[in-house]
């Protein structure tokens, strides 16, 4: 059976007098967005989900904070596709209560509606399978195409769309992507960019084990790695599935990981720490894609997509046109005098490091563009092989921390030409080894090796990026601060502390469309 949404034509196709007019709304970087919205277990919630316009999208949180004088301060995000409407001027596709069947603008918002057909009233069979929805996604991305363009070759050349997909939908989206026989090769090439919310893109476990292939009841193995194996087209590599295989630019494929376990309901006992209360950390993004972490939970009230830290992501990684990646690379790090003191006597001393960051840009008072902390288990854990023995630990080179990757509109910019924003950055030890024993009296909770947070200035100069920083720790980061340096493999902020940690955070400014 055809989708409902899909099954109808557009009643008019804009002839060539229109060209013109299709070509003007058609501008980069304001593609049509599609939203895919994740899995609905039970009958009840797909008849919920069916009966509602926006899937879900729709909604958003209300937070409070606090003011200066003690008091409470409301903060209100509107949800996605309300913001999406009001910041950018996008619209959704619905008139006198319907779809609507002939032209559309390029900034449409379009609701991929694919439980329709599992719905007790509008429906007429079960749940589609994860590749029957892969189809109808590809049938819906041309009908777009054509609502948008016509007949129009100009505008149909230059014709994109984003993807933006809450936890199974992004599955959808990769096995539409991935999967030859899951859709048109035409309509994947019309796929821009595409960004996941708390998409399980290595699975699902539960009670630390990944969801069975044989527990098909409610299509819950649809999170079984054998199973996602085989609707992705995908050979796991070392057991994983969270590979895109070359099948699309996994730098235009972002993913937004959720870190609060505790406020996730209906995590059915599936994961706890080191998740969104569903997906474990690990397993939330896909191999060499940018990434963010968020405090927010898998959906609800505290959910990710309901979050102002979700929209402003997705946002800059749609709609930005700079890209910056900071990897600090360590050059020394300090041991406590005793421990060093053991260290010289000859014994073994073990240990690992948590290097925590949080970047914001200028201007953000309510949000975080990624937020890597221990205590929600997201920060990068690096082992001292890593960082200075690495053929110990089977690799040809210090595996550095990749702290962020964070998108960025300079035409937002509203006064000079630098934009601006703010790393939090600690380093800290788990604690340490001596000779296979772990230390614990010589160890003081919370103690730092690094801390500072950096304020980050970027002003364009011919064909470079000019950089200035200040440690605002010790100085005001309205400051002009210092420039930043550079040498053989490029521009960095040299780091270090009294008690011995040196090390560069190196910055890679690039263009971003």
């Amino acid at each position: 059976m055809p989708f409902r949404s899909l099954s109808a034509k557009p009643d008019r196709l804009p002839g060539k007098s229109e060209k013109a007019a299709v070509m003007k709304i058609i501008r980069h970087p304001y593609y049509p967005i599609v939203y895919v919205r994740g899995y609905a277990m039970t009958q009840a919630e797909i008849d919920a989900t069916v009966a509602t316009p926006y899937m879900g999208f729709n909604l958003g949180s209300t937070k409070v904070r606090q003011n200066w004088e003690g008091g409470v301060v409301r903060h209100i995000f509107e949800s996605p596709l309300v913001r999406m409407m009001k910041d950018c001027g996008y619209e959704d596709i619905y008139e006198n209560g319907a779809e609507k069947q002939g032209r559309l603008p390029a900034k449409s918002i379009v609701i991929y509606r694919y439980y329709e057909r599992a719905d007790s009233e509008l429906g007429e069979g079960g749940a589609p399978s994860v590749i029957d929805a892969a189809r109808g996604l590809g049938a819906l991305i041309l009908r777009i195409r054509d609502q948008v363009c016509g007949r129009n070759p100009d505008a149909r050349a230059a014709f994109k769309v984003y993807l933006a997909a809450h936890s199974m939908g992004g599955l959808i989206c990769r096995c539409f992507l991935q999967n030859p026989d899951a859709g048109d090769e035409e309509a994947r090439k019309l796929v821009d960019k595409v960004f996941t919310y708390a998409t399980p893109h290595n699975g699902i476990e539960m009670a630390g084990l990944n969801v069975p292939g044989f527990l098909g009841i409610r299509d819950i193995n649809n999170f079984n790695r054998g199973r996602m194996a085989e609707y992705l087209a995908l050979k796991p590599r070392d057991g994983r599935v969270d590979s895109l295989d070359g099948k699309f630019e996994p730098n235009r494929f972002f993913c937004l990981i959720g870190t609060n376990h505790k406020d996730y309901g209906a995590g059915m006992g599936a994961s706890r720490e080191m998740s969104d209360g569903l997906v474990k950390i690990e397993n939330a993004a896909v191999r060499g894609a940018p990434r963010a972490f968020t405090y927010r939970s898998h959906s609800g009230p505290y959910g990710i997509v309901n979050s102002e830290e979700g929209y402003q992501n997705m946002a800059r990684f749609f709609f930005g046109n700079v890209r910056v990646d900071g990897v600090l690379e360590v050059d020394d790090i300090p041991l406590p005098p005793s421990v060093r003191k053991e260290f010289k006597r000859g014994k073994r001393v073990r240990a690992s490091y948590y290097f925590e960051s949080t970047v914001s840009p200028r201007g953000a008072v309510n949000f975080k563009l990624t937020e890597r902390r221990t205590e929600t288990f997201s920060a990068v854990l690096r082992k001292f092989d890593d960082l200075f023995r690495p053929e110990k630990s089977g690799l040809s080179a210090p595996r550095s921390p990749v702290l962020f990757s964070a998108f960025l509109d300079t035409r937002k910019i509203t006064v000079g030409r630098s934009f601006m924003f703010s790393l939090d950055l600690r380093v800290l030890t788990t604690g340490y080894e001596i000779d296979g024993f772990l230390i614990f009296n010589r160890h003081i909770p919370g103690e730092n090796l690094f801390r500072n947070t950096l304020a980050v200035r970027a002003t364009p100069r011919r064909d470079e990026w000019h950089i200035r920083y200040n440690l605002t720790d010790d100085s005001w980061g309205e400051n002009a601060g210092s420039a930043a340096e550079g040498d053989a493999k490029g521009t960095f902020i040299p780091l270090s502390s009294k008690k011995g940690f040196r090390g560069k955070l190196r910055l890679k400014i690039s263009s971003w469309a």
